[in-house]
């Protein structure tokens, strides 16, 4: 593992039904922080396709409306492909920068779309994924199981890197399962912005004895569209995700957020 190096975590928000321009925005962040020195940033779940909050797809118990369809029709098409522009936008910037990114997705195969880590490493580009393996309450209406194949721990020059997925950090057995590889260097993308979020990640640091690293949007109401489906009302300031990300030390220290 690096002596010593700097590690940013991005808390900004993305366009959640355009894609092409979060990675646009993501490649100008991922730039900016290179420029400051960093080596490796984490970016929130879902930065690239968009978290949906709020929304609920059209589907009381028994029946799915019209409505929700159409909304999942646009949500599917608002997903990515690994072979795309926006992972060829990304795999770019790495090369330029040298930077590692573990970048939040909703990926789309066939018919199906999961919430995915995405791992780039420098000039080798997209080197792993990680698609979450227990999408949490309503998000297992729109969003596929990963099925374990994909948990990798990816060993680099600044250390051991992995990923867990928001609410796949109250899984035991997945922790274990990157501690048994000897994870250093946790990440954490997230949609969870809650004060407690951040006992967990503290915790999480203290178990594993490595560092976390957690990545959650500021984002509000305004940055979707107008007739975006939201239970939370559609006040353009109204905030959705209100942030709270965190670097976390190996005895739980918080270094940053």
């Amino acid at each position: 593992m690096s002596e010593s190096f700097s590690a940013a975590v991005i808390q900004a928000a993305s366009f959640p039904q355009d894609s092409l321009s979060s990675a646009e925005k993501a490649v100008g962040l991922i730039r900016e922080a290179a420029a400051k020195g960093a080596k490796l940033m984490v970016f929130p779940e879902a930065f690239l396709g968009g978290y949906p909050k709020g929304a609920s797809f059209g589907t009381p118990v028994g029946l799915r409306k019209p409505e929700g369809r159409e909304d999942y029709r646009i949500y599917h098409e608002s997903a990515i492909d690994l072979d795309g522009p926006e992972v060829a936008l990304l795999s770019e910037a790495t090369a330029d920068t040298g930077a590692f990114i573990v970048m939040g997705v909703i990926e789309r195969e066939g018919g199906t779309v999961y919430c995915t880590a995405l791992f780039f490493d420098g000039e080798k580009g997209l080197v792993a994924k990680h698609r979450k393996l227990m999408p949490t309450g309503a998000e297992r209406l729109i969003w596929g199981f990963g099925d374990g194949s994909t948990l990798p721990v990816i060993d680099t020059p600044l250390g051991r890197i992995g990923a867990v997925i928001c609410w796949e950090n109250y899984m035991p057995m997945l922790r274990m399962t990157m501690y048994d590889q000897g994870v250093t260097l946790y990440c954490a993308p997230t949609a969870d912005d809650r004060d407690a979020w951040a006992g967990s990640m503290r915790h999480i640091a203290l178990e594993g004895r490595c560092f976390v690293l957690s990545a959650c949007q500021y984002i509000t109401r305004g940055a979707y569209p107008h007739d975006f489906d939201c239970a939370l009302g559609d006040d353009p300031d109204s905030v959705l995700m209100r942030g709270g990300s965190m670097i976390v030390a190996p005895l739980g220290e918080v270094l940053a957020g």
